[in-house]
């Protein structure tokens, strides 16, 4: 098949070592913030805050995240050009919702004298949050849609990804606990432009399924 997206998907790999000469310049980095400033989440609840990890001293605090588990990811951590935490608030609230809400009666969305009325869609989230308030594996889901949005858009752009599960979400909590303020990570991705030589999964041939056995068209 012959398309721009198809060719977007074929070509990206999740890279295992990155070239840490180059950096994504600053208006492809722009573009990957917007990307995931627009992605869509259920209800339209944006219930996510992404770090980005770019300077050195904040690559330093990423870096000692890798402590105690998953050193295999610690070497993205200075050779990437950026990295994103996606973090998800774990009690999302009515308040919250609120912000969103009066943001699309500013944009025009919804009108201000609908605006009890458009509270209605909460019930989603009270169908998602336990008695302690606890809705992290609904806000969770949410910050998933934003990566792989955030992935093609790279993948568009040319710049190479890595989604990392194998972040330590209890000490990124303590390193950046100012700048989650609460949030919880997850799962990061790294972003930058692969070592042509030393990242043996972009030699790799791509390898999926056939359509026919994850496809079921009725």
């Amino acid at each position: 098949m012959t398309h721009p997206i198809i060719s977007d998907l074929e070509k990206r790999h999740t890279a295992k070592h990155y070239d840490a000469a180059k950096r994504i310049s600053d208006h492809d980095i722009n573009v990957i913030y917007e990307a995931m400033r627009l992605s869509p989440s259920s209800i339209n609840s944006q219930p996510w805050k992404f770090i980005v990890i770019e300077s050195d001293q904040a690559k330093q605090r990423f870096h000692d995240s890798f402590a105690n588990m998953f050193q295999f990811n610690q070497k993205h951590a200075k050779t990437a050009s950026h990295i994103v935490l996606f973090a998800h608030k774990t009690n999302y609230t009515r308040d919250d919702y609120a912000r969103v809400i009066d943001t699309d009666i500013k944009n025009g969305r919804t009108q201000s004298e609908n605006r009890e009325h458009a509270f209605g869609a909460f019930a989603f989230v009270d169908m998602n949050t336990d008695e302690q308030g606890n809705n992290a594996t609904w806000t969770k889901a949410q910050t998933y849609i934003a990566l792989g949005n955030t992935m093609h858009a790279a993948a568009r752009l040319g710049i190479d990804s890595t989604p990392m599960e194998g972040v330590d979400a209890q000490l990124l909590g303590e390193i950046f606990a100012k700048e989650l303020d609460g949030y919880v990570c997850d799962v990061a991705l790294a972003l930058g432009y692969h070592d042509s030589a030393e990242d043996y999964n972009a030699k790799l041939p791509k390898s999926r399924l056939d359509a026919e056995q994850v496809i079921q068209v009725l």
